[in-house]
């Protein structure tokens, strides 16, 4: 583990404890006792694809260990520089998707906001790596457009929001966006997509609790976490009082070669979980983003993998094992012949 002296004090905001994110990646490995891993590709992945991580994240690592789950998930590799066939710049179609204004408009009755591209953690194999925020998010200045495209669809009940990060913006922003939801009739339920309460659980402060608590909205938020290791007592306390303001938690997870494809570990995840007052939701198989096929894992193999965690795990604690299609009308769930 990172030494206690190099994470932030509890007494600094979320703001800047992300501030004080690692962003360089000679200085990771060196508090981890992994220099001599260093190479120059690994600037060359980040020049790609920015790197960022949390203190608090980091120090969840294991130091002297270069295979460490929650550390491969963010670390840049060579293996990113190298182009697969099938892996694209934009896997999910979202940019076919994108109807203005930050709106991305795939499934029946929901629609997905892009509210930024800023995210606390740059995870490397994220579909929305090579996606252009510049062009396809809802700034502030857009807002009301994007409002406005809402309110004209009367078949859209549901709003999600994501990014980027959704949480990376600051409350007074998402109550803003939070309160113009809910004054549009047929919008019943909000759901927001994060993975900050993973980590950097700081980020669920008091006035964050109050803006979803107080909605009129039936509020669902979708956590991110891939390990084990990734919950921990400070996401627990964290979360607790969203728990009791009836905010639903649901958790989704990428599988990942090397960081999360073994039984053991996806049944220590979700049972964990659900310890935390989360039920797991999705298990993804990754999305073919250019730059990410290193972590791809075979669906015959996940399938395996699913099957077992089916044998030791109640059905409610069983995540969908799924696929996203660009251009299908739902989430794509990997099916098993009959006799396996």
């Amino acid at each position: 583990m990172i030494p206690l002296s190099s994470i932030p004090l509890k007494t600094e905001s979320w703001q800047q404890q992300l501030g004080n994110a690692y962003c360089h990646i000679r200085e990771l490995l060196a508090d981890l006792a992994l220099s001599e891993h260093y190479s120059p590709e690994m600037e060359l992945a980040a020049e790609a694809f920015h790197f960022q991580v949390p203190r608090y994240f980091a120090a969840l690592m294991k130091k002297g260990d270069i295979h460490d789950p929650l550390l491969l998930q963010v670390l840049p590799r060579a293996a990113e520089l190298q182009h697969r066939t099938g892996f694209t710049l934009d896997p999910l179609g979202d940019q076919d998707a994108h109807e203005g204004n930050g709106i991305l408009h795939k499934y029946h009755a929901r629609v997905l906001l892009i509210t930024t591209g800023a995210c606390a953690i740059n995870c490397r194999y994220c579909f929305r790596r090579h996606f252009p925020y510049a062009s396809h998010q809802a700034r502030k200045s857009q807002w009301q457009p994007a409002l406005q495209h809402l309110r004209q669809d009367s078949a859209i009940h549901e709003v999600i929001l994501s990014g980027g990060d959704p949480l990376s913006l600051g409350n007074t922003r998402l109550q803003f966006l939070v309160e113009a939801l809910e004054k549009i009739p047929h919008i019943q339920r909000l759901r927001i997509h994060t993975r900050l309460p993973v980590v950097l659980p700081s980020r669920i402060d008091q006035p964050l609790v109050e803006i979803l608590g107080n909605t009129t909205l039936a509020t669902s938020m979708v956590m991110h976490a891939n390990h084990p290791r990734e919950l921990t007592a400070e996401m627990r306390q964290a979360l607790y009082p969203l728990r009791r303001a009836g905010i639903t938690l649901l958790n989704q997870s990428v599988l990942l070669k090397g960081v999360n494809n073994s039984a053991p570990t996806q049944v220590r995840l979700c049972e964990s979980l659900y310890s935390m007052g989360i039920l797991p939701y999705y298990l993804h198989q990754l999305d073919q983003v250019q730059g990410a096929a290193h972590f791809a894992v075979d669906d015959q193999a996940a399938l395996d993998l699913h099957k077992s965690m089916e044998r030791q795990l109640p059905g409610y604690l069983l995540p969908r094992l799924v696929r996203e299609t660009a251009g299908a009308r739902s989430k794509q769930t990997l099916l098993r012949s009959q006799n396996q």
